[in-house]
């Protein structure tokens, strides 16, 4: 798993790449936390380069997104290929996240 992270704008953008399982969720949500703890409120997660995502994954997931709406924050997700979308589909995750198809799109909701 690599994480590049990059100001966009009001946003924080952290690019995700590779696989986000077991080994790897600790990391991530240590990541997640510090960032959170460092005054970033609203933040894109951009899985174009998201390979796979385990329950422990989708588990981060719902973490960061329970600690930004605490904060009155907002986290977005784009660029999710097909297998992770149909699992946030099946899984309900598609109803609790906002879900934008690119980069430009999540930036610019309303466009």
């Amino acid at each position: 798993m690599n994480i590049v992270t990059i100001q966009n704008g009001d946003f924080l953008v952290i690019k995700l790449q590779g696989r986000l399982d077991t080994a790897q969720s600790s990391i991530v949500e240590k990541m997640f936390l510090e960032i959170l703890d460092h005054g970033h409120e609203r933040i894109i997660l951009d899985c174009e380069d998201l390979d796979y995502i385990s329950s422990s994954g989708l588990r981060i997931f719902l973490i960061a997104q329970k600690k930004i709406l605490g904060v009155s924050g907002t986290l977005r997700i784009c660029n999710l290929q097909p297998n992770i979308r149909e699992i946030f589909d099946i899984s309900g995750f598609s109803m609790i996240f906002s879900i934008s198809h690119d980069l430009v799109a999540a930036l610019n909701p309303d466009l």
